[in-house]
């Protein structure tokens, strides 16, 4: 099944800890050290048939696809309170979403994907990691990650 990296709210899917594991062919053992059921942590991405446990009830998707749009952006109630809620609430991965929500509306998506790719990747050896990653699994660099992005924000 083809992954989908971006989503209704503006969260890049590639930087998702499940979505890497599954990609990786990891799921198994992660599940296993996360606690959680195998089925629970497949993922594709939020736009793919087959989500993890936190976005297969996501209000997001659900309102996006009940007015038949792709992004947040596109609805008249754009910027709604739940979408500020979720880009304040404690979770810093989720401070980025109207950026990323402007950039796509502005440039596209393409180039927004291909921009987050880069992004997500260690800048000393290219290696993927995740938005909570501080070290770089290969080489060992830091990585300017989420809580950092957050910060400049």
């Amino acid at each position: 099944m083809e992954k989908k990296y971006d989503s209704y709210c503006g969260l890049y899917c590639g930087a998702c800890a499940i979505l890497l594991s599954n990609e990786k062919g990891e799921i198994e053992n992660d599940a296993k050290s996360w606690n959680m059921n195998v089925k629970d942590v497949r993922c594709f991405g939020c736009k793919s048939k087959i989500n993890a446990i936190y976005c297969r009830d996501c209000e997001f998707k659900t309102c996006c696809e009940s007015k038949k749009i792709n992004f947040c952006f596109q609805c008249n109630e754009y910027p709604c309170s739940k979408l500020l809620d979720f880009k304040n609430d404690k979770y810093s991965h989720h401070s980025v979403v109207l950026k990323n929500l402007e950039f796509i509306h502005q440039k596209g998506l393409f180039k927004w994907l291909k921009d987050q790719e880069k992004r997500w990747k260690c800048a000393s050896c290219g290696t993927r990691f995740t938005w909570y990653d501080e070290l770089c699994e290969k080489c060992g660099e830091k990585l300017f990650n989420c809580e950092a992005e957050e910060k400049e924000l």
